[in-house]
């Protein structure tokens, strides 16, 4: 099964998946004061699974869920308790707008990805754009700066490279599994891994957080729909520079919520990286080229 690109369709559903994850990393910030990184995990898969049940049943997919490339489901299930634990631990520590603009580098690592597991073709001056992007965020990085050299900053790399390798997998599953099967098992993989990862530091539910794990389950659900509809409608690299618009919404909820400010450094860093993404489509547009699907 193959499904033709929409690229317009794509990035609209980027869009909406941005502001759905901006909206739940906030809530599990707030989470991040009471509960380990493994449980806020699995209680946001946990969450979520509910409303993924409704929208199966509702758009009528529950009969293709036995449909599955289950080593890919199985490989994708462990990048995503690897990429949320890794967030979750750097939001811990950074402001959103910190680890938002260091986690702009996926988009790049998709197009260095791409090239290996999708074949595509990227020209000299594309290589040169990843480099720049790449050293803006050693330059974020550096002991010097703003002290961003720390764990945190490590965990939102990890968290990066998993999610440029788990789109890339979306992409070759696309091939053979319905949208609604990757979001199912991933949600339900995650919650089952995680559960047992977090059991020996597990701690009782608080009354008083049970809206926030409503919320990352509502948001949740929403933005792993939207992001695998995303990815699966168009090429990686024409729809990952879309993910830049986290960044506005990073900076109000930090100014909102936790009167936090950007740095000067990150600022620039993030600009220079959004504007290498941006390069990569430009070209790609201009040399009339597209990623195809691996035979």
């Amino acid at each position: 099964m193959h499904t033709p690109d929409k690229p317009l369709k794509g990035i609209f559903a980027m869009l909406l998946a941005v502001l759905m994850f901006a909206i739940m990393d906030a809530s599990m910030k707030q989470l991040t004061r009471d509960y380990g990184p493994m449980q806020i995990t699995c209680m946001r898969a946990t969450f979520a699974l509910p409303f993924i049940v409704s929208w199966l049943v509702w758009s009528n997919k529950l009969q293709h869920l036995l449909e599955a490339r289950w080593p890919l489901h199985l490989f994708r299930a462990l990048l995503g308790i690897t990429m949320l634990a890794s967030f979750i631990k750097s939001v811990e520590t950074l402001s959103l707008a910190n680890v938002y603009s260091i986690f702009f580098v996926a988009p790049l690592m998709i197009s260095v990805l791409s090239v290996w597991f999708l074949k595509d073709k990227v020209s000299l001056n594309q290589w040169a754009a990843i480099l720049i992007g790449l050293g803006a965020v050693l330059y974020m990085l550096k002991p010097s700066g703003d002290g961003m050299f720390s764990l945190g900053s490590v965990m939102v790399l990890v968290a990066a490279l998993c999610y440029a390798v788990s789109a890339i997998t979306v992409r070759i599953l696309a091939k053979s599994d319905h949208a609604g099967n990757m979001v199912f098992w991933l949600m339900v993989m995650i919650m089952l891994g995680a559960g047992l990862l977090a059991v020996p530091d597990w701690k009782p539910l608080q009354l008083v957080h049970w809206p926030l794990f409503l919320c990352i389950g509502i948001t949740g659900a929403l933005g792993q729909v939207f992001v695998t509809e995303a990815f699966r409608l168009a090429p990686p690299a024409i729809i990952a520079p879309f993910e830049y618009t986290a960044l506005i919404w990073g900076l109000g909820f930090d100014i909102v919520f936790w009167q936090m400010y950007p740095s000067a450094s990150v600022l620039i860093g993030a600009a220079i990286i959004m504007l290498s993404g941006l390069y990569l489509i430009w070209q790609q547009h201009s040399e009339t080229t597209e990623p195809t699907l691996p035979p």
